[in-house]
């Protein structure tokens, strides 16, 4: 499905690598967590693999496959095509991801409009079939919504709805419920759960709560400076952490009753 091997990232406004070395495998229909404090190359890493570094301002090294398919030294047409219909991408913020001047059906339909040659009353269909399966209630008239007229949550939705419309392989989630309440991440969670379950979408789980991970992700790679520390079993990490930070990580965990039970 994806390899990365040996990613390094470079950026030359900076003195020390972004990501170094990383090598990490997701298998067809696997869930992964990446985890990390803030400026740990997680993010880094997921934009490697989406295309959207910008290329004059680092310098990258290392193999990114998809398929078997070298998606790090690709010239910009092939990159375009393989990201565009493999590859979906969930953000952190929503509102400021979004168009506030389109309306949300028209956003999360722009992937179909930009790979596919469907008519606009096909594009409209599998736009609202896609709303329907992220649980979004009455999708014809969030179709015609502005981005400000939607909840946070609904946002969300409508997000993983444009990520998932034209039916990827690859879902790469970066921080998608930090800035949600309890209540609406759990439910994110879930409705990720049953894309992968349903329609085994792979996906790469980017988040700093190495306990959101726990609840999704059958595995869990551990970033720090730029660096792997850790990969294995979500659960065998959790309860026999190997290195100091991942002890840390899970040290931090808020608790109800100040320590983390199974």
């Amino acid at each position: 499905m994806l390899e990365i091997r040996d990613l390094h990232v470079k950026f030359h406004s900076r003195d020390r690598e972004a990501v170094s070395g990383v090598s990490l495998r997701i298998e067809d229909g696997e869930i992964l967590g990446l985890v990390g404090e803030s400026g740990s190359g997680k993010s880094v890493t997921a934009m490697s693999v989406a295309g959207l570094l910008p290329r004059k301002q680092c310098t990258l090294s290392g193999d990114i496959l998809l398929d078997g398919e070298d998606l790090l030294h690709a010239d910009r047409a092939l990159l375009r095509r393989i990201q565009g219909k493999k590859i979906g991408v969930v953000f952190q913020e929503p509102m400021s991801a979004m168009d506030p001047l389109m309306r949300v059906g028209e956003q999360v339909g722009e992937v179909l409009r930009i790979h596919t040659d469907l008519s606009k009353e096909e594009r409209k269909r599998r736009v609202l079939q896609a709303m329907e399966s992220v649980e979004l209630q009455d999708p014809e008239a969030v179709y015609h919504k502005y981005p400000h007229e939607l909840s946070g949550g609904m946002l969300q939705r409508a997000m993983i709805a444009a990520a998932i419309v034209i039916e990827p392989e690859l879902l790469l989630l970066d921080e998608p419920t930090t800035a949600l309440d309890v209540t609406i991440q759990a439910q994110i969670l879930e409705l990720l759960k049953k894309l992968n379950r349903e329609r085994g979408i792979s996906m790469l789980f980017i988040s700093h709560n190495l306990n959101v991970v726990r609840k999704l992700c059958s595995q869990v790679a551990v970033m720090q400076k730029g660096v792997l520390v850790e990969v294995g079993n979500t659960e065998d990490v959790f309860f026999h952490p190997q290195h100091p930070y991942t002890k840390k990580l899970i040290e931090a965990i808020p608790t109800r009753h100040g320590k983390e039970t199974a």
